[in-house]
């Protein structure tokens, strides 16, 4: 496609919306990285390219571009449509609950519902109704932190906690150093590499929370380019997807206070799970798109005393 073209013929942010949505559905994209259709991923992926609110599209709409603008935004949907990427790829950011992330193909692009649930839980004005108390969190951990966006979260929430933050990988933990140190929350959270709780050395946390790849075999093989374009490891969650998951379960009691608590991402497995731990007792968490698909379960259900 000849961008030099089409910018002279576009000129508001109208013009280029209209038009990526009408390529992006011609090209039969995929989405679920912070969208889910084509005009909400041409609206990302404009807005963020010009560094505008990503959830304000109507102010700007009429807008004229300046001529560089029309250019970037050209290539741009070009990249989105030819290459497949995630557009939070190609803008390098990702937002949770309006809270702006550096990504790029090291790490997952962040999408989970714990960080839903840890605004609504901690926003509340009548408090949480399941998670502790942010003021008596001393210790919190996030295993399999990829950007450490709900690391930085709950550096956010938990002023007086040591955070720390785990992944196997990494390039990852790059990228987390990024947001971490872009949040400024350095003397907040630590960064470590290794396997699940293996870094830990023994410590004890209020509150651990973990969103750790739960895709099954084959839902992986099934993957549009999307989700291809991201770090496989970040999915792979084992034959049914819940390999780390069960392995979470059985090692999170050694690292949890008597008062703390697990909150732990799992996708589509919850019945897998309550027929193989019959013992255990899970809340399950709504979200706005899901019922099931996070679970909480306190140390004491755990067996910790």
């Amino acid at each position: 496609m000849n961008t030099d073209l089409i910018t002279q013929e576009l000129v508001t942010l109208r013009d280029y919306w209209r038009y990526a949505i009408s390529r992006f559905n011609a090209a039969d994209l995929a989405y679920g990285h912070g969208t889910g259709n084509a005009g909400d991923d041409a609206a990302f992926l404009l807005l963020d390219s010009l560094d505008l609110p990503i959830d304000t599209l109507d102010p700007f709409l009429d807008a004229r571009l300046l001529p560089h603008e029309r250019k970037l935004l050209a290539e741009r949907i070009e990249t989105r449509v030819s290459t497949r990427k995630p557009s939070s790829y190609i803008t390098g950011h990702s937002y949770i609950q309006g809270v702006r992330f550096h990504v790029d193909e090291r790490v997952i692009v962040p999408r989970s519902h714990i960080g839903e649930i840890l605004f609504a839980e901690y926003t509340n004005p009548h408090g949480s109704n399941w998670l502790p108390d942010p003021m008596m969190v001393e210790r919190a951990v996030d295993i399999c932190t990829g950007s450490g966006c709900l690391a930085v979260i709950m550096a956010k929430f938990f002023p007086q906690a040591e955070v720390d933050a785990v992944d196997l990988s990494a390039d990852a933990l790059e990228v987390a150093r990024l947001n971490v140190a872009e949040h400024e929350v350095e003397g907040q959270v630590t960064l470590h590499q290794g396997d699940l709780f293996k870094p830990l050395d023994g410590r004890r946390y209020d509150l651990i929370i973990t969103n750790p790849p739960y895709v099954d075999h084959e839902a992986l093989a099934g993957y549009p380019p999307e989700y291809q374009a991201e770090p496989r490891m970040a999915h792979d969650g084992g034959e049914d997807g819940l390999d780390l998951v069960r392995e979470i379960l059985r090692e999170a009691p050694k690292y949890l206070t008597p008062e703390g608590g697990l909150l732990c991402e799992i996708g589509s497995g919850r019945e897998i799970l309550e027929e193989e731990f019959p013992h255990l007792e899970f809340t399950w968490l709504e979200t706005a798109e899901s019922q099931d698909a996070v679970f909480w379960i306190t140390a004491e259900h755990l067996g910790v005393k």
